[in-house]
């Protein structure tokens, strides 16, 4: 496996793939067209060789990814907005014009979508790293074991780790967004295995992918355990600072392993990957041939995937100078294609 650089997210109805500053969000619209826009995104790493370095990078790419994921989320909700009928709305107040009209503007769409990110960390740390470590204490009352009560707030971060994921999994809506999950990696190791770029390859590669967030997350809670049960202390109060003081740790070393295992062959790498991809069954989902159709169109508008296979895998593809165009186009051949056409395609796929 040759490891492409390219990775990505799924949004609503889409697929968003990222190479290098360049990313793309396609998106099956209601009229079942595709929609695919293009756009950079350098994010704080970029030209600044600290923020570069090895366990420092992981932190801002880190903060990079959900920003950008905030972003393109938004923008595929955006398109099922006027889905559901909706009561006639009261006529809004001169303040209300006043905060919608800011929030149209570039710098209200960069307030409102810091305040979101943040809001969205701050609760995932409370949820996933404070809480468990409150009730741990708990057992204070019943024990002075050290090991004990750390070993107790591991099994709490894991349980309530695996409880969210279970509870969001049962969602219909977030079921689609695994599909879309597993038709971006799929499409990812299609490549990354040597396979032309079409839907049937892609409906035959794995849906695990050892760069998954999913993988991430779970690297990140097994690194905050071992790390929290070498440092210990009685204040409660320094208790909670070092949890949080340490996060940029975590998530740095975390960064680092991720970055390896996805371009690593080494056993070693391979075995403790295994949990997080394992965990990815609950992630993905085996997405429908309209499905890839969707990633594949935001794979090919941020990267020359007949190159890569030229180059790494000894392919003859004739190359033409690819031109990547910022803005939004519609996919050739998708603006008419109904839903029973789609379905017969699936039929004839499957």
């Amino acid at each position: 496996m040759k490891g492409s650089g390219i990775g990505g997210q799924a949004v609503m109805e889409g697929v968003m793939m990222k190479n290098g500053d360049r990313y793309a969000v396609a998106v099956r619209k209601p009229d079942k067209e595709i929609i695919v826009k293009t756009a950079e995104s350098p994010g704080f790493v970029k030209g600044k060789k600290f923020l570069g370095l090895p366990f420092v990078r992981g932190v801002f790419n880190f903060v990079d990814s959900l920003v950008l994921g905030m972003k393109t989320l938004t923008y595929s909700a955006g398109f099922f907005d006027d889905e559901e009928e909706e009561e006639p709305e009261k006529e809004p107040s001169k303040l209300e014009k006043k905060i919608d009209d800011f929030l149209g503007t570039k710098k209200g769409m960069d307030l409102l979508m810091g305040v979101t990110v943040a809001f969205s960390m701050v609760l995932a740390v409370a949820v996933f790293m404070i809480l468990p470590y409150l009730l741990s204490l708990l057992l204070r009352k019943v024990t002075d074991s050290q090991s004990l009560i750390a070993a107790c707030e591991g099994v709490l971060k894991i349980a309530i780790f695996m409880g969210y994921i279970t509870l969001i999994s049962r969602m219909k809506d977030i079921q689609r967004v695994f599909m879309y999950h597993g038709a971006e990696h799929k499409c990812i190791n299609c490549i990354e295995h040597g396979m032309e770029l079409n839907v049937e390859n892609v409906m035959k590669s794995s849906r695990e992918h050892k760069r998954c967030g999913t993988s991430f997350l779970l690297i990140v809670m097994v690194v905050s355990i071992i790390l929290h049960m070498f440092i210990r202390v009685d204040s409660k109060t320094l208790g909670f600072v070092i949890r949080i003081l340490l996060l940029p740790v975590v998530a740095g070393i975390s960064y680092e392993f991720i970055r390896l295992a996805g371009t690593s062959d080494n056993r070693l790498v391979a075995l403790l990957s295994k949990p997080g991809m394992a965990l990815q069954h609950m992630t993905t989902r085996e997405p429908g041939p309209d499905m890839v159709e969707v990633a594949i169109a935001s794979v090919e508008a941020v990267f020359d995937w007949k190159k890569f296979l030229n180059e790494n895998f000894g392919a003859n593809y004739e190359l033409t100078e690819k031109e990547y165009v910022v803005g939004e186009t519609i996919v050739p051949g998708t603006e008419k294609k109904s839903a029973a056409q789609l379905k017969k395609t699936e039929e004839v796929t499957a």
